[in-house]
């Protein structure tokens, strides 16, 4: 059984409308606005929590409101567009370490916690408020 070439490509069957109907077909075009794209990129700009941050979240009992939700993300988006890799976040009496080009939370750190101790193996601090 001999292999058929459609479009450029070998493949060992032909398809059910024929060849000829595969080159008429129009490429997509998805639109730069589309829906889906922006639905995507809100996505891709919204903090991930590592399970390790989410413990120590509930364990130290932080709880972010959506406002410092938001502070959390521009702060995050700032030390991107610095180029930085990974960043030690302060919002108002809270610490947090993030991994910025995966956009995700390592571990969180109340005030206590900050108390006598020593940050390690981050590029920048960012000062959210």
């Amino acid at each position: 059984m001999s292999d058929n070439i459609v479009n450029g490509v070998r493949v060992p069957f032909i398809p059910v409308g024929g060849v000829s109907q595969t080159s008429s077909r129009l490429p997509v075009d998805l639109a730069e606005a589309s829906p889906f794209n922006k639905v995507l990129e809100k996505e891709l700009q919204q903090l991930k929590y590592s399970k390790h941050a989410q413990q120590r979240l509930e364990s130290r009992n932080i709880e972010l409101s959506e406002a410092d939700r938001s502070k959390l993300e521009q702060a995050v988006s700032r030390a991107d567009q610095k180029g930085a890799n990974d960043s030690l976040v302060f919002l108002r009496d809270m610490a947090f370490i993030v991994n910025v080009k995966n956009r995700t939370v390592i571990t969180a750190i109340d005030r206590d916690g900050m108390k006598e101790n020593v940050f390690t193996n981050i590029d920048s601090a960012v000062v959210a408020g």
